[in-house]
């Protein structure tokens, strides 16, 4: 069956549609992130207001759109951002665009008390779920992270987010340097007794130019093994399971229905704008799927706006077999798997799964072709076989 027309898991928009809005700035950069996060003086948030719409008005006028079906503020810290620029955002999407019915409205946010104060605004902005970046309940460890807050502050900042919104996750990072299993395990314990419907736990990594690379070149900094790395990852998994918060993706956590609808845009293979600086994109212009990304340095992007009246500095279009190593990349990271049809239409040809199946890293479910338990503790090295 080769009619697109026909095969409705192909549409344009089969994975979903939403709106992405990066905020690129930070109090301070922690040593472990690499994303393109800033640290300035000031910021003229007027002009950031501006210039945000500016380009989020832009980039709706290049190609009809459906209703939005969510919309994430990510960072970068945007909770840092004037909520009347969000309220702002919002409007726009609505009149320009439009939402979708219980469209979901995600801030990321810190939980300084400071950031927390201004919840209760973002609301009001039309902010429905916050994403807080916890981290970790141990004030030890968050000084060693880098992180502005503490415990206490975090616990006040989660109870205030729950009390100002239904939908609230945190994020956690476990397999720190020198943390037990012990100690994980009293602190997942901890978190999931918190009452949150969602949680992101992250394995800690050493990613390239950041500080923590540096110091574990040095020989300064050690994280756990290989094997005790899989130790903890297998205790993750057991107490959220237990909890009623089993993962629907490798490293996220969600009770039933509770899932983040923004993520699993991009984990189905959805369309997407993507805003602000250094912001990817996939978007859907004259029946093709294009990849976008704005200019990385605020400055830059902040150029761009000037010049051109939005922020892009990259515009191309995704070929399908680009398209479906996109899909498998991605789309294997959940509990649902992919759809081996819409693989095989992507791609031209199937995949070569039976060694892997027999092995116990992947499993046929009707159409859907899923990781196991197995597979998804070494679901890099799998896809990369598959592809």
């Amino acid at each position: 069956m080769n009619d697109k027309a026909m095969l409705p898991l192909h549409a344009p928009y089969a994975g979903g549609f939403g709106i992405y809005i990066h905020w690129p700035f930070c109090l301070s950069k922690c040593p472990y992130c690499d994303f393109n996060s800033h640290v300035r003086s000031s910021i003229d948030q007027a002009r950031w207001a501006d210039a945000l719409a500016a380009d989020l008005c832009a980039q709706i006028e290049r190609s009809p759109l459906p209703k939005v079906q969510s919309i994430f503020f990510g960072g970068g810290t945007p909770s840092l951002m004037a909520a009347g620029t969000a309220a702002r955002l919002i409007d726009l999407i609505a009149r320009k665009v439009g939402l979708a019915d219980h469209a979901e409205i995600t801030l990321e946010a810190n939980p300084t008390s400071v950031e927390a104060a201004t919840f209760s605004d973002f609301a009001k902005a039309g902010i429905n779920r916050f994403s807080l970046g916890i981290q970790a309940l141990d004030d030890a460890a968050l000084h060693a992270l880098g992180r502005q807050h503490n415990v206490a502050e975090a616990l006040a900042a989660l109870d205030l987010a729950q009390r100002t919104s239904a939908r609230v996750s945190c994020d956690l990072i476990y397999a720190r340097s020198q943390q037990t299993l012990d100690e994980w395990e009293a602190e997942l314990v901890r978190a999931l007794a918190l009452g949150t419907s969602h949680l992101s736990l992250y394995q800690l990594t050493l990613e390239p130019g950041t500080a923590f690379t540096r110091a574990a070149e040095r020989g300064e900094l050690v994280l756990p093994d290989e094997d005790l790395a899989a130790d903890f990852y297998e205790l993750t998994q057991n107490l959220t399971q237990a909890a009623g918060m089993p993962a629907y993706e490798v490293s996220n956590h969600a009770r039933i229905g509770a899932e983040a609808q923004h993520n699993l845009i991009y984990w189905r293979g959805g369309a997407y704008l993507g805003i602000g600086p250094g912001a990817h994109g996939r978007v859907i212009m004259d029946g093709q799927r294009h990849a976008t990304i704005g200019h990385r340095t605020p400055e830059d992007w902040l150029r761009a706006i000037d010049a051109h009246g939005h922020g892009l500095c990259e515009d191309r279009v995704l070929a399908t077999g680009d398209q479906a190593e996109e899909y498998l990349l991605m789309g294997l990271r959940l509990s649902e798997g992919i759809d081996q049809a819409r693989f095989e239409y992507l791609a031209g040809r199937g995949l070569i799964t039976e060694p892997y199946i027999a092995d116990g890293l992947l499993e046929n479910c009707g159409p859907k072709l899923k990781a196991t338990a197995r597979g998804r503790m070494v679901l890099n090295r799998l896809i990369a076989e598959l592809l």
